[in-house]
């Protein structure tokens, strides 16, 4: 079995039959992270201490008999925003260089006490405020499918850790698509649960009325299992099926002008499904453009209200594509924002009671193919316009508090999102596993 492109589950059935041995696994992957030519722009650092002693753990536990779960002693990266005691955590920038928290933050504990093993920090955008993947101030991650195109952020080392062979699962977050859109453009499965579900005490903080925390993984049946190690409910894939589904293929904005690849890929998935059984109906919400202008001043109010301190000292070392976002919520008054999140939730509520009638709501994950980073860097309005619209269609969910799952749509960097109502998060994993089967 080969470690570097195994699934968790598998890593975990295989440590369940003593065919696996949790410390070698991770020692292969910590000299693979070592060895790689692409290592430094994937890690921000590594954890190898910590990373033996959990490992040795581990085995002992499964030479015991005494296993927490099936993803015990399996091994994860996890994106450098996630405090991890002893260990810098320092979310992308060089202002919060040898920032080192004294204490994990809550989800990562409880992945600990699950039986995972910490391999280290993944680099990620500045702050997480951007969804291309561009880094100029730390490192930028490598897509799977070409090292010069951009991975897509903001959790791009933890899609990269995954693509590239170097974790057995990644844990990222999400504030308007970060974990959904590296998961589309690395043909790989992202899962942003319903805000809230999980805890993010120990995180450094973007948005946090945004603000989600969650897996990338190699199959649907690994976010479910890597959802449940960080807190989430178990959820039990097995007979899922797409019998009696109703999903409804959204138009409005998410619809606009995909490119070639991405609509084609939306446009088989969707005869796949109706073939398997699925009814699939397209569906308007018209107050979904307003959602979107509401968006952009709260996103950036909320983002200022989290890094003004720290960029106040030093703007000029921050990216400044990324710091001319965070400077528009300078100008946002507070009454100004109290409207527009009361608008927002009357927005979410009618959206949310339109499509209770569906299983889930359909996309293309992205509207758009990886760019190429050098043009990203080079030329900053193509940044500030192509990160708007790669983030697009993940964003949707987020400003209507909709759990979402991009999974695979079969061809390269082309993923297939999937969102449902909040605390639908088990029967939108299900479904994911149902539609992944018949896409393969």
């Amino acid at each position: 079995m080969d470690w570097a492109t195994t699934t968790a589950a598998e890593l975990g059935r295989a440590i369940d039959a003593g065919r696996a041995d949790p410390l070698e696994v991770t020692e292969a992957l910590l000299a693979a992270i070592e060895a790689h030519e692409l290592g430094p722009r994937i890690y921000a650092r590594t954890t190898p201490e910590r990373a033996r002693v959990e490992a040795r753990a581990a085995r002992d536990r499964a030479r015991s008999g005494l296993r927490r779960g099936l993803l015990d002693g399996v091994p994860l990266s996890w994106k450098d925003l996630f405090d991890s005691a002893g260990t810098r955590t320092e979310a992308g920038t060089s202002l919060l260089a040898g920032r080192i928290p004294d204490r994990d933050a809550a989800v990562l504990e409880t992945a600990m006490l699950a039986g995972t093993v910490c391999l280290g920090k993944t680099h990620m955008t500045e702050f997480a405020f951007s969804g291309l993947g561009l880094n100029p101030a730390t490192a930028t991650p490598p897509n799977r499918h070409d090292p010069a195109r951009l991975a897509g952020g903001s959790s791009s080392g933890a899609a990269a850790s995954l693509a590239y062979g170097l974790a057995a699962g990644a844990i990222g977050s999400d504030t308007g698509g970060s974990i959904r859109l590296p998961a589309a453009w690395n043909d790989l499965v992202g899962f942003k649960p319903t805000h809230g579900a999980l805890p993010l005490d120990g995180v450094v903080p973007l948005c946090p009325s945004f603000d989600t925390a969650g897996p990338l993984a190699r199959s649907v049946e690994d976010a479910a299992l890597l959802w449940e190690a960080l807190g989430g409910p178990r959820v039990d894939l097995a007979g899922a099926s797409l019998g009696g589904v109703r999903l409804a293929v959204l138009r409005t904005v998410v619809g606009d002008g995909l490119e070639e690849a991405p609509a084609r890929a939306l446009a088989a998935a969707c005869d796949a499904l109706a073939r398997a059984g699925a009814r699939v109906e397209e569906l308007d919400l018209p107050d979904l453009p307003r959602a979107y202008e509401l968006g952009g001043p709260l996103y950036a109010a909320e983002a200022w209200a989290s890094w003004r301190e720290v960029i106040a000292p030093a703007p000029e070392r921050v990216f400044p594509p990324v710091l001319a976002r965070v400077h528009m919520g300078r100008d946002v008054l507070a009454a100004d924002y109290l409207a527009a999140m009361e608008e927002l939730r009357r927005i979410r509520a009618r959206a949310q009671a339109t499509v209770a009638g569906f299983d889930a709501v359909l996309c293309a994950t992205a509207p758009i193919l990886p760019p190429l980073a050098a043009a990203m860097e080079a030329d900053h309005e193509a940044f500030r316009t192509t990160n708007l619209l790669a983030l697009r269609n993940t964003r949707m969910a987020n400003l209507l508090e909709l759990c979402s799952l991009s999974i695979p749509a079969g061809l390269p960097s082309c993923g297939l999102l999937l969102s449902a109502r909040p605390g639908r998060d088990g029967q939108l994993l299900r479904l994911g596993q149902a539609m992944l089967r018949i896409m393969a």
